[in-house]
């Protein structure tokens, strides 16, 4: 080929990439609806630069998108700027405002939160959906939340189980937590931080009546600290009427909420066990010709690979009653119905998902036969 024709090439190639403003990464997110409300993607809790992280709010944003988020927050520490000689900045919003600049263009939501930062008991817990953080700074516990309440916001406590403040391990519901459940002012617990699920921190907040809250807490890069480790980021789906910030707010204060960390799914069982059925998609269905063997190919379209046991009278063919089906892949099974029937109720217990403490939700799926 000649040298110019290469040149074009080359730059035909170069141009078309640009063009391309694709933001989809190498993990995007992918969840189904389930009835009567969309599945939102959401990650409220992250830092930059302007309290302990190592980026600019604008990576945060384009991260976002090309995981397939729906919604994130920038959640800065109020009381702790570590990087205060390099970047200076009275105003407590400015995080907020450059991710919003940087959003304007996509189908990003970006809520406006802060990180209310002290030691135990009042502990690290994250207002999201605040007009002004400039407000919530106070010398005292309560001002913060008290303002935050004020101002509308979602409060949830961040990380309970953190051995930093709690040297065992477990969440401390102190009289502190106690009173802001009690007054309005603390709606939702994280039952997954980073890498770690408390299940005492579920208990909690199914004694309490707390959101269910899934979060990535990422300071450095999203890339490095779960992509490249094979790890998707730990996110909250959540169960809103429409997409934009008003019905966020309203299913979060519902309690409409699934956390999710890879194949790890925690949830309140009326959210959680729709959103497992609706991850499953019947391919086929149908009798191997004279035989009494259902085969089923059965689609994950979700982006959690769904750990199953069969829990069903009938057995299976040439499978194992305890299976994977990946995520966004196919797994064919073959059931032995004994006789030919009309209908297959799949029962399936969800081994990757948890409802309570130590409790797996049950799935049934009445799938016609042909």
């Amino acid at each position: 080929m000649k040298p110019y024709i290469i040149v074009l090439a080359l730059l035909g190639t170069f141009f078309a990439s640009a063009q391309d403003h694709s933001h989809t990464g190498a993990q995007p997110f992918h969840y189904p609806d389930i009835e009567g409300y969309k599945t939102l993607k959401t990650d409220l809790h992250m830092h930059t630069v302007f309290s302990d992280g190592s980026v600019w709010p604008n990576i945060r944003v384009q991260e976002a998108l090309r995981e397939n988020l729906d919604a994130i927050s920038l959640t800065e520490h109020l009381e702790y700027q570590p990087h205060l000689a390099d970047i200076p900045h009275p105003d407590r919003n400015r995080s907020y405002t450059i991710a919003m600049q940087e959003a304007k263009n996509h189908d990003l939501l970006i809520v406006h939160g802060s990180e209310i930062t002290r030691s135990s008991p009042i502990g690290h817990n994250n207002a999201v959906f605040i007009k002004d953080a400039n407000k919530l700074m106070a010398e005292d516990g309560l001002t913060p939340f008290k303002e935050a309440k004020k101002q509308g916001a979602f409060v949830f406590w961040n990380h309970p189980a953190w051995y930093a403040q709690n040297p065992d391990g477990n969440p401390t519901l102190s009289d502190f937590q106690k009173e802001r459940i009690t007054n309005g002012e603390l709606h939702g617990i994280e039952v997954i931080n980073a890498f770690d699920y408390a299940e005492e921190s579920l208990a909690l907040a199914l004694e309490q009546n707390l959101t269910i809250m899934g979060t990535s807490d990422i300071h450095g890069l999203i890339d490095w600290d779960y992509t490249e480790k094979g790890n998707h980021r730990p996110i909250t789906l959540v169960f809103a009427k429409e997409k934009n910030l008003e019905r966020m707010q309203e299913a979060l204060f519902s309690g409409r909420t699934v956390a999710v960390y890879n194949d790890l799914l925690v949830g309140k069982e009326e959210f959680l066990n729709p959103l497992i059925k609706a991850s499953i998609e019947v391919i086929t269905a149908t009798y191997l010709e004279n035989t009494s063997i259902v085969k089923l190919e059965l689609k994950n379209n979700s982006s959690s690979d769904l750990l199953f046991e069969n829990i069903m009278d009938f057995t299976f063919y040439d499978s194992s009653p305890i299976f994977t089906i990946k995520g966004l892949e196919t797994k064919t099974v073959h059931v032995k119905t004994l006789k030919k029937l009309d209908v297959l109720n799949l029962k399936l217990k969800a081994l990757g998902a948890y409802n309570a403490p130590k409790q797996h939700p049950v799935i049934t799926w009445a799938i016609p036969l042909k």
